[in-house]
């Protein structure tokens, strides 16, 4: 791999599990609420996204869809409500492994088969799934972790529904200008219980300028210098990343059943895409 692809590819993997960081450090450090960051993190991601679109092509038009945003919007949302009680690296494996197996069901469904290897590997990154879920002392709130499955379930369907549709950024920056509305109505819905400070503002905007927008445009600037394989298998760093950053950064502890969760999440995903791999070689 080329130390350009790499270098890009590695800043984008951290802009991915900053955004758990920073969502987890603004909801359990600070007095913003999780409708609020939501709202600020979307708008903020928009502006971004728009400068670089601009910057880049001046006179580009913006492309996008409601369904994406619609997809865009739910992912966000669900994922700042099941921050308020989860730990950084059991969100990030939850939504991770929820994104990857909701589009392996899809293909599934739309008529994609699977070896023995790729069969193995999707049994057993469920399996770790729903031993994260059991119930038990280190056991994550069930209603946060079902609400982080949420998450994980829209971004897949956002990555679906933005295959084949154009330039990626174009694309992406329409997405977030149609969800950003969408943010500012639950806000206004939720009126009654917003509350906000200046860290927990600094926060939104970082994870929606900066680990959102730059992130998404880094990354988009790595994919045409990976295969699909290396840029599927490359994602797998990323619960992995925010677990450790959220234990060095945030003192969350790394319990055995998430070790053990995670090695056969991330673990049965590989066999997928080690099946996959081979499959088109």
């Amino acid at each position: 791999m080329p130390p350009r692809i790499l270098l890009l590819t590695t800043l984008a993997m951290l802009a991915f599990a900053g955004n758990s960081l920073l969502c987890r450090l603004a909801l359990r450090e600070t007095e913003i609420d999780a409708a609020s960051f939501t709202a600020i993190r979307l708008l903020s991601g928009a502006l971004t996204l728009w400068l670089l679109l601009t910057l880049r092509q001046a006179g580009q038009p913006i492309a996008g869809n409601w369904s994406g945003a619609v997809a865009l919007f739910t992912y966000a949302a669900a994922f700042s409500f099941a921050y308020l009680q989860l730990d950084t690296g059991v969100g990030a494996l939850l939504l991770f492994g929820a994104v990857q197996l909701s589009m392996l069901l899809w293909g599934l469904l739309r008529g994609e088969r699977l070896g023995l290897s790729a069969s193995l590997g999707t049994v057993l990154a469920t399996a770790g799934l729903l031993a994260l879920l059991l119930p038990g002392a280190s056991a994550p709130p069930l209603l946060a972790a079902l609400l982080m499955l949420l998450a994980g379930v829209a971004w897949g369907a956002y990555s679906l529904l933005g295959r084949g549709q154009g330039d990626p950024l174009a694309v992406t920056t329409g997405n977030f200008l149609r969800a950003a509305p969408l943010a500012v109505l639950l806000a206004l819905v939720l009126l009654s219980q917003l509350n906000w400070d200046g860290p927990g503002l600094l926060y939104a905007v970082l994870s929606g300028a900066l680990t959102s927008g730059v992130g998404y445009a880094i990354w988009y600037s790595a994919l045409p210098g990976l295969r699909a394989s290396q840029a599927a298998t490359v994602q797998l760093s990323v619960p992995i990343l925010a677990a450790l950053g959220g234990s060095l950064l945030l003192g969350e502890a790394l319990s055995l059943r998430l070790m053990l969760s995670a090695v056969a999440v991330l673990g049965g995903i590989a066999l997928v895409l080690g099946s996959r791999q081979r499959a088109g070689s």
